[in-house]
């Protein structure tokens, strides 16, 4: 599914990839992608109206789930790769395949025989598929680097340039890994956590409120830019406590290298530990007797004052392994929601059925479905 980027490697190559790749997502980078962001945005909110009108006006219901997966899928396909956005779709598509195929084998620490993978011609497939896709996508922006001569270079250049001139890797594998993770982590994580953003302040309609307030004093025109989206106080909140909810991921994994105290506990060398992040974000001696309850006001003076222990909110990781699409991920569900809530009121939908289910990733098993108007 990933194979050994910068998701999954250690040691110097993955020291090596975070020296390419964490730049690029550095917090004066990813401000100067707002504007394409709120580009990304419009055809989602447009396809919303356009749904609304169609039923006279009236409260409409939707699945927000596939939009907010091509709204993720454009922002990372067009901030980072340059590539075209059909292929992109393609792309994040069949990995999402791949992903659900995996996980419904019903195996959860990832045995690596294939007898444990009854679908596994039908993985392999998929991931020959995925890499050829990657790879044809490399090669278009390998000829539009040709084209036109640049000073300022994307993600996916960097790649290209790194892996022909590391000796130590193989070029195809070193840029077809880290592209599906950068896709994956980029794409799907990020879809998932605003559909579980939405679910919750659906219903919370008081927080569309505080929102769409805030909004009104930040935004210049109504529309987000890089100054801006910082001052989003109450959106950030939201986002904060949704994470800490529903966190996309649902484990940290760490292998012991050295026998290794914790505590009380005497780890032995070789022994994997894993941590299970939902079942931290919601103890209640770390967050209080209200730690199963929506309350985004718990973040108003930050993590640190939010519970117990700052390690105790561990939604992108923690340490030198942090996620490093940190800042794209906040400022992106920043734009999205904020616009959204701008222009839309919107309650629970009785076709949703509330079931999160690890697949990989912590998401809706039967989708988010809202009830929409027009402000």
């Amino acid at each position: 599914m990933l194979g050994n980027g910068i998701i999954r490697s250690n040691g110097q190559l993955w020291a090596h990839q975070r020296k390419i790749i964490a730049p690029e997502f550095f917090m004066d980078k990813v401000k100067g992608m707002v504007g394409l962001m709120v580009e990304s945005t419009v055809p989602l909110l447009k396809k919303w109206e356009a749904a609304i009108d169609a039923k006279g006006g009236l409260a409409t219901e939707i699945n927000v789930d596939d939009d907010f997966r091509s709204f993720s899928a454009d922002v990372i396909a067009r901030a980072c790769f340059g590539s075209s956005y059909v292929k992109g779709k393609q792309i994040f598509s069949k990995l999402r395949t791949m992903r659900t195929t995996i996980t419904k084998q019903g195996f959860l620490f990832g045995h690596n025989s294939s007898r444990f993978l009854p679908n596994n011609k039908k993985v392999s497939t998929l991931e020959r598929e995925v890499e050829l896709l990657i790879w044809e996508t490399v090669n278009q922006r390998q000829q539009e680097c040709l084209d036109k001569s640049s000073g300022q270079k994307d993600l996916m250049q960097l790649i290209l340039e790194s892996a022909v001139n590391d000796a130590s890797v193989a070029p195809q594998k070193f840029i077809v890994d880290n592209c599906k993770n950068i896709y994956f982590a980029g794409h799907e994580s990020t879809a998932i956590t605003a559909s579980w953003c939405l679910m919750l302040l659906a219903l919370h309609p008081e927080w569309q409120s505080h929102i769409r307030q805030e909004v009104a004093k930040v935004f210049t025109n109504g529309l987000p830019d890089a100054d801006s989206i910082s001052r989003l106080k109450m959106v950030t909140m939201v986002i904060q406590e949704t994470m800490r909810l529903y966190p996309a991921g649902a484990f940290v994994t760490r292998e012991a290298l050295e026998e290794t105290r914790i505590g009380n506990i005497l780890v032995p060398k070789g022994v994997c530990m894993w941590t299970v992040i939902p079942t931290l974000h919601r103890d209640p001696d770390i967050w209080g007797p209200d730690a199963n309850e929506f309350k985004p006001e718990r973040f108003i003076n930050g993590v640190s004052k939010a519970c117990k222990s700052p390690q105790g909110y561990i939604p992108f990781g923690l340490g030198t392994r942090l996620c490093l699409g940190k800042n794209f991920a906040m400022v992106q569900l920043k734009v999205l929601l904020a616009l959204i809530v701008s222009k839309f009121t919107f309650s629970l939908s009785p076709s949703y059925r509330h079931s999160p289910v690890f697949r990989m990733l912590v998401e809706p098993e039967h989708g988010v479905y809202i009830q929409i108007q027009k402000l």
